[in-house]
């Protein structure tokens, strides 16, 4: 099978699996935004901060 390798841009930051060999594979991901980590923080407080 040829390796799928476009690297432009915009498509640097989706998922992506390298194939290594050998039935490996180098898997990537986007990062989560900061807004979203926020968000999840804020509807789910520390267990034991609230009395």
């Amino acid at each position: 099978m040829a390796e799928n390798t476009e690297n432009t841009g915009s498509h640097e930051k989706l998922y992506k699996a390298e194939y290594q060999g050998s039935g490996t594979f180098i898997i990537s991901k986007p990062k989560r935004k900061d807004k979203k980590r926020r968000q999840t923080k804020v509807r789910n407080p520390q267990r034991g901060a609230r009395i």
